[in-house]
């Protein structure tokens, strides 16, 4: 799966990865290969990765969106 994480200031990454991990508005929820096309509202909560290397990678965040569509996936957040 292709991700992307976007601020309005900069681009914070973007890759291949095998499993992103996001704090939705209504909980928790994990997007991996082949997962059904979702938009999603995020609330304050940690964005976890697994990159195709298996790094694990986290950020805290304060809320933004998720779109995934085709296995690719965009997440747009107000701040990092």
């Amino acid at each position: 799966m292709f991700l992307e994480i976007i601020t309005p200031d900069k681009k914070i990454f973007q890759g291949e990865v095998k499993r992103v991990r996001l704090p939705g508005s209504k909980g928790l929820f994990e997007i991996l290969n082949s997962h059904a096309p979702i938009i999603s509202t995020l609330g304050r909560g940690e964005v976890r990765v697994i990159d195709n290397d298996d790094q694990k990678l986290t950020w805290e965040i304060e809320g933004g969106i998720v779109e995934n569509k085709d296995n690719k996936i965009i997440v747009l957040l107000e701040s990092v």
